[in-house]
């Protein structure tokens, strides 16, 4: 029995951004699976040529991705001339509509899985309101209780709030959006991830977990209270746990997931362990994505010594669930 290869699409991300570099490099990799790029295909042969790079593109042709130095490509103009390193906000909508294109094909079932470049969430911002990739994907799928989580082969770490102020964390982490959060997390691990029965480990939101009240109220008036609701349902969870000690070895060879309060708390020891091979995993929506671990890198953009295994990373997890899904 021939063994189903998914349609991945890919949503080349802030064009002046490594995104058509790891496009480039992409051509020379091969996956089990069909790859449509989305962009402007002018700018990624542009991008191929300074980086002394060959590649042969295919417009509107679905093909197994063989490493063979070509790509499949639904190409979007661009507002104006991408030049490399220099961003430029008339080409927002440009970026926006490549995602929009690959989102679309996601919900009408075209693509089975979405790999997302990185955009720049502060250029998007002097067009429009932008607080960051998941959040709009989120919108824009009308997820109710989307939850980013990063995941490598050794770890998985979730956070309850993600692109806001510090000052703001405290009051965003209610009994209902932490219940919400952590009941997305135990349904996607076991339906998206197929893991049974998943252990889900949950740190505290003060210092020492906040010291049964000494440095903080959050652990005993909302942590506590739902943790234990969620046991009493059945969830294999722990919590809350203080930050300090959570990310250790004990902790790691137990845990299927971790839940951290805050973008900071869970994502600065992610990547000091797994940088350059973690994946952005967007729970809780009617679609796959997968994205990387990492930003725009506009300064590294067409100068060819950028790392593409995070991104490799996020097209071979998107593959792996999309096999799990359709099996």
């Amino acid at each position: 029995m021939t063994a189903f290869k998914p349609h991945i699409v890919i949503s080349s991300g802030e064009p002046a951004g490594i995104g058509l570099d790891l496009c480039v490099l992409l051509s020379t990799k091969k996956f089990p699976a069909f790859i449509t790029v989305v962009g402007d295909k002018n700018a990624l042969t542009d991008r191929a040529n300074r980086l002394n790079k060959s590649i042969t593109l295919y417009e509107n042709v679905p093909i197994e991705h063989k490493g063979d130095h070509s790509l499949s490509i639904h190409h979007i103009p661009a507002c104006e001339n991408i030049q490399t390193g220099l961003l430029n906000p008339r080409n927002n909508q440009y970026v926006l509509d490549v995602l929009n294109f690959a989102l679309d094909g996601c919900l009408n079932k075209s693509f089975d899985a979405l790999v997302t470049a990185p955009i720049h969430k502060s250029i998007i911002n002097e067009s429009q309101p932008f607080t960051g990739h998941t959040e709009y994907i989120a919108h824009y799928t009308q997820a109710k209780n989307e939850v980013m989580m990063l995941a490598s082969k050794t770890m998985k770490v979730a956070l309850v709030t993600t692109h806001v102020p510090l000052s703001q964390v405290s009051h965003l982490i209610t009994s209902e959006k932490l219940e919400q959060t952590i009941k997305t997390i135990h349904r996607d691990l076991i339906h998206r991830f197929k893991i049974n029965n998943p252990a889900i480990f949950v740190a505290g939101l003060n210092p020492h977990a906040g010291e049964n009240g000494v440095l903080g109220l959050e652990e005993i008036n909302i942590l506590t209270p739902v943790i234990s609701k969620l046991k009493c349902e059945g969830m294999l969870i722990e919590g809350p746990l203080p930050a300090d000690t959570l990310f250790t070895e004990k902790y790691i060879q137990k845990a299927d997931c971790f839940l951290a309060m805050y973008h900071d708390q869970g994502l600065a020891v992610f990547k000091h362990a797994n940088f350059g091979l973690g994946v952005n995993v967007t729970l809780g929506l009617p679609i796959i994505r997968t994205s990387v671990d990492h930003g725009t890198a506009i300064d590294l953009a067409g100068q060819g010594n950028i790392d593409p295994n995070s991104f490799f990373s996020a097209i071979d997890l998107a593959i792996d669930l999309a096999q799990k899904s359709h099996a």
